[in-house]
């Protein structure tokens, strides 16, 4: 699960979870709503500007997740909440995300270090 200390994100246009900010000594991290640092600690307003920039776009790129055995598999999203994302293999998508009947699908609890963008 998330942890409640991070600070959710909002959009400022439309008010969309685009991501959190986690409070390191060093500042803010900006991070994805996989947990996945998008760039160093900031200042707030610098950690602000990256979740805007970045969106919600890199929930469409292709992902790789690291397996149980340490092995690499080229993924993509299908879902994501707080607690988990739901993952298939990139090899049965067409379109951004797989349709929930094709393919084997991954439960990743969140946050995780085991999802890497590809």
């Amino acid at each position: 699960m998330i942890p409640s200390s991070w600070e959710p994100y909002y959009r400022d246009d439309d008010g969309e979870l685009v991501g959190y900010l986690s409070a390191e000594p060093a500042g803010l991290v900006p991070r994805t709503l996989l947990g996945t640092p998008l760039d160093e600690p900031l200042e707030r307003l610098g950690a602000e500007q990256v979740l805007e920039g970045a969106g919600l776009s890199y929930l469409a790129d292709p992902w790789v997740l690291t397996l149980d055995d340490g092995s690499q598999r080229r993924v993509v999203l299908v879902e994501v909440d707080a607690e988990r994302a739901v993952v298939a293999g990139a090899d049965f998508a067409q379109v951004v995300g797989a349709p929930r009947d094709v393919g084997d699908q991954v439960e990743v609890p969140l946050p995780t270090d085991r999802l890497r963008r590809a």
